[in-house]
């Protein structure tokens, strides 16, 4: 069974926007699509470990700020280098208005 962990209200993320969200001294991002879903992934870039949160995101991809490697944030998977190991991916949930993910 999964731990929730409340991460912050639905109304903090943006349409196609992303968060930066810090728990039990990790790093996590929250995006939201243009089709209105939720995804999480590491907060930190596989590349260099800059955070994903100042980077720019278009469509389902995040763009690292630092190197310009990218993400696709709905699997991880990393789609151009520098960046050339995938994110790790976590559930996401919404109840009641507040955004939780299981990490």
């Amino acid at each position: 069974m999964p731990t929730w962990i409340p991460a912050c209200r639905l109304d903090d993320i943006e349409p196609e926007g992303v968060i930066r969200f810090d728990h039990a001294g990790r790093t996590f991002a929250i995006y939201r699509s243009p089709e209105d879903e939720l995804f999480c992934t590491d907060g930190l870039c596989t590349h260099e470990a800059v955070h994903l949160a100042e980077g720019l995101v278009m469509g389902h991809e995040i763009e690292c700020p630092k190197h310009s490697g990218v993400f696709d944030y709905r699997t991880g998977e990393a789609l151009r280098p520098p960046a050339c190991i995938n994110l790790r991916t976590y559930p996401v949930e919404v109840v009641d208005g507040i955004v939780r993910i299981a990490a």
